[in-house]
Formats: C-alpha cells, sequence, structure tokens
C-alpha cells in the first residue's frame, strides 16, 4: 500500500473563538479554524492516494452507545469495550486487508506499519486518540475448504474512530483525498459528526443492557456429538500422542427475532466487568461478539504482557477448591511455561509471579498468571504468531494438537479463541483471545466453548463443563437457558 497516512489532531485552547461551520463541541477545546488549518497543513504533504486523519476531542460519551449513530450506512462496525480502561467504536473502512496463509501475521504487521508509521503529528493527541489499526484473526491460518469460512487476517483502517478512557474523548476521521474529498470537506465532516453527536441528549439509552432478551425456538443438540469427541481425543492424550487437547463445541440457537449485537455487549458489559467485550462485523454478514478475559498480548511503551488463564470453576465451593487442585495447578502451569518458553526463544527475558492468583470474570473463576516482559524492539504481531495459539485453547504439543482438532472437530473454529484487537501508530497494541464468544447473523446465534482433555479426564464430566460455560454465556447474553448440571470438579481450562 502506498498510501501515506498523516496525522493532524487539534487541541486548541479554550479561549479560542470557533469559526463557522457553526459553534464549538462542548469540549470547548478546539475551533473549527484550528481544524481546518491542521487540516490544510495535512494535505499538503499528501501524494495522490494520500490518507488525511484528523481528530477532535468532545465531551465524554459512550462509544457503545454512540456507534449505532457514528456508522452512517458504513460496512464495517467494530468496538472494544474495555471500560473502566479504553473503550473504542469504529466504522467504515479507509484502508483493509483479507487473507489466509502461513504468512498472516507477517503481513499484518507490514499493513499496519505501512498505514500507521508516516504520521506528520503523532505526537498531537493523547494515547488513547491516536489512530489504529484493528485486527480480527481467524484460529487456523486458512479454512480447510478455500472459499468457505473466515480469512487467516482481516485488518481495517476505520474511517471513523471514536475513544474514550476516563472523561476524555476524541473522534478520528480517515479520509482519502481526491475526487471531490479535500482537506476543508473532512473538516467540515469531522466538525458536523461531532456536532451532531454531542446534540445528542446524554448517551442513547437503546443499549442500557436493561430489557429482557430474545426468546429462544430451537437449540441445536451437541451432546452425543461431543461426547464421541472426547472419548476419540481422550484416546490420543492415553496413548501419549498428546499431552492435553482443548476440543470445542458449537450450538446453534435460534431466537424469536432478530437482534442488533449491541444489545447483547450491554447485557456482558453488566455482567462481565473484567473482561475485554468486542465486536467485528463487516458488511450485513455475521456479527462476532464475546467478552473475552485473556489477552494474548499487550504492548505498552515497550512492555509486553501476556496472560496465562487456564484453570476454571463457577463461583461457589469449586472456586474456592481450585487453588489447591493439583490437576488444576499442573494445567496451569503447562500454559505458564509454553508462554515463557516462546518469549524466550525470542530473545525476550519473560518475568512472572510464583503463584497464580484467582481471577474472577462474570461467574467463572481462573487461575491467572500475568506474564511480562521488555519488548526488545520486536513487533508485537510477530510475537503473536509464535505465541498462538497457547495451550490454554489448543493443546500439547502445539501441532500434534492443531492437527486433532482439524479431525476431530465437525465445525470450523473460524475466530473462536484467535486473536482480535488492534495497534496504533506508536506501536502499542492489544489483543486478546476471542473466547466466550458467538455469532451473532439475523435470527442465528453460534456459541461455542471447550474443554481441556488430559491424562485421567472423564468425557461425562467435560461435558458438564461445556454446559457450564455455555449457560454461563447464555445467562451473561441474558437469554433463558436451559438447566446445566454443576460440575464434579474445578473445570480444566478454556
Amino acid at each position: 500500500m502506498s498510501s501515506r497516512l498523516v496525522a493532524a489532531s487539534v487541541q486548541a485552547p479554550p479561549s479560542v473563538t470557533p469559526s463557522s461551520p457553526g459553534s464549538a463541541p462542548e469540549s470547548g477545546t478546539a475551533s473549527f479554524a484550528d481544524l481546518l488549518a491542521a487540516a490544510v497543513q495535512g494535505a499538503r504533504q499528501l501524494d495522490e492516494e494520500g490518507v488525511l486523519s484528523l481528530a477532535i476531542p468532545l465531551a465524554s460519551r459512550d462509544p457503545m452507545a454512540l456507534l449505532p449513530h457514528l456508522e452512517g450506512g458504513h460496512r464495517f462496525r467494530f468496538l472494544w469495550d474495555g471500560a473502566p480502561g479504553l473503550c473504542l467504536a469504529a466504522s467504515g473502512k479507509t484502508h483493509s486487508l483479507e487473507l489466509s496463509g502461513p504468512r498472516r501475521f507477517e503481513l499484518a504487521q507490514r499493513f499496519s506499519a505501512v498505514s500507521l508509521s508516516r504520521l506528520a503529528a503523532p505526537q498531537s493527541c493523547p494515547p488513547l486518540a491516536r489512530p489504529r489499526v484493528l485486527l480480527a484473526f481467524s484460529f487456523f491460518d486458512s479454512p480447510l475448504q478455500e472459499g468457505s469460512g473466515v480469512s487467516g487476517v482481516q485488518a481495517v483502517l476505520p474511517r471513523w474512530q471514536l475513544s474514550r478512557q476516563g472523561r476524555h474523548c476524541w473522534l478520528r476521521l480517515q479520509r482519502s483525498l481526491g475526487g471531490g474529498v479535500t482537506a476543508r470537506s473532512v473538516a467540515e465532516e469531522l466538525w458536523e459528526q461531532a456536532r451532531r453527536l454531542e446534540a445528542l441528549p446524554g448517551d442513547p439509552e437503546a443499549w442500557s443492557g436493561r430489557d429482557l432478551g430474545p426468546a429462544v425456538a430451537q437449540r441445536s443438540p451437541w451432546q452425543d456429538g461431543y461426547r464421541t469427541a472426547v472419548e476419540r481425543g481422550l484416546e490420543l492424550v492415553e496413548a501419549g500422542a498428546l499431552r492435553k487437547l482443548v476440543l470445542a463445541v458449537r450450538q446453534q440457537l435460534l431466537l424469536d427475532a432478530p437482534l442488533d449485537p449491541l444489545r447483547l455487549l450491554a447485557h456482558l458489559r453488566q455482567r462481565q466487568p473484567g473482561s475485554c467485550r468486542f465486536l467485528w462485523q463487516l458488511a450485513d454478514g455475521a456479527a462476532l461478539l464475546g467478552a473475552s478475559p485473556e489477552r494474548l498480548l499487550t504492548v505498552r511503551q515497550g512492555q509486553l504482557r501476556s496472560d496465562a488463564l487456564a484453570g476454571t470453576a463457577p463461583i461457589g465451593p469449586a472456586a474456592e477448591l481450585l487453588p489447591g487442585s493439583s490437576k488444576d495447578r499442573h494445567e496451569h502451569e503447562l500454559v505458564v511455561e509454553a508462554i515463557t518458553q516462546v518469549l524466550r526463544e525470542a530473545g525476550l527475558d519473560p518475568r512472572r509471579p510464583r503463584h497464580p492468583r484467582l481471577a474472577r470474570h462474570g461467574q467463572l473463576v481462573h487461575l491467572h498468571t500475568p506474564i511480562t516482559a521488555a519488548l526488545a524492539g520486536h513487533q508485537p504481531l510477530a510475537l503473536a504468531a509464535a505465541l498462538h495459539p497457547t495451550p490454554a485453547v489448543a493443546g500439547l504439543p502445539r501441532r500434534e494438537a492443531m492437527a486433532a482438532l482439524r479431525s476431530l472437530e465437525p465445525f470450523e473454529r473460524g475466530h473462536y479463541a484467535a486473536p482480535i484487537g488492534w495497534i496504533d501508530s506508536e506501536g502499542d497494541a492489544e489483543l486478546r483471545v476471542a473466547i466466550r464468544s458467538g455469532s451473532l447473523h439475523g435470527r442465528q446465534l453460534e456459541l461455542t466453548a471447550g474443554a481441556g482433555l488430559v491424562q485421567g479426564s472423564v468425557p461425562e464430566r467435560e461435558l458438564q463443563e461445556v454446559a457450564l460455560k455455555l449457560g454461563v454465556l447464555q445467562q451473561q447474553l441474558n437469554l433463558p437457558q436451559e438447566p446445566t448440571p454443576q460440575p464434579l470438579r474445578p473445570a480444566v481450562n478454556h
């Protein structure tokens, strides 16, 4: 991609009097005159295929609530809801990449670098407002059959980006110039959109999360097929071909009416406050949504963090027993060792606490060990390629476990348990593992959950674990659920 991206963010003093077209946003920290001057200055630096990136501060608003008002008919939307941390809504495409194959992480890194490295004024806005490339990977490099399933990676430099952290909120617009699109027209488009958003009477209540969920007209049976797959997987584990295998199941739910995924995300915000909620929706296709408790990696100012999250139990007596479960501790340590080994092989010096801590996410509790290291000049997506998939979502050894998943799971994993997130103009990044997730298309909702198989696993208990996770996810989405038996022991992994 030969385009040049110029960022021209505006942070004028409150005393500046705004000029046409209209009054200043409520924040009072920008004027149209300053915005137009920055746009003209940035446009002078562009080639014929250039992209102008302008940003303006807003009064604090909820990006999840404003996403429907931000879209404007664009055929892509994204939500990253880490509130009370970073909350980011985006829509539309300025540049995009979609491909499959073993080099997908490398090519996504290259696309991100070309899109974001040529910034004219990268320090003129706070970190929350930086331009970001948005990323959604699939679990496998490529679909099992060419032309089916989701691509190995989808990357988008969005047209609109609305970000909030704390009480600070910024709106960004990115447009290619030419064909009637000028520096002035981009500045006017951004200014008018900011005025429309701030004129709304508070955050809209459409996604309050208080409304009741739809009725479920039909659920697909999954127990018999999963039991057969578990038995075959355990044969591989008991024979020593695998040390561990994380088998997933997919359940199809038919709702009584079509549903906007933002309604489900509003419920997840209330019931999964410790997780990061996410939405990825292309065109009129299925919407990937969920609330991930697990970060594959986060990069902030040259420091990397990855989470080992393995060992799961429902809230209650089973959760209290989790730290003392030798089996769960062993399974957790396998994930910790795998992540630290990958980072060491990449030349990093990972650090970890001696003992795992308990982390609650909704109605489930996990053993959690954060692992940190100095980035030392490594590219985030190169490390993501080395880390994905961890033993928490695939198994050990990795290559043999991936082959077993292909043969035993009768569906494409797609985005399930794959990295989703973003990388910004300063190289900071965050990728979550897309677990506790589903895919919504009109009335069709697909939910996916899995359990880890090791020596000594009992098929009936693994079915109970998966039933618990599917039930918890439906509960968090505010959907009526089937009765699920409590597991006989603390659950293992995802």
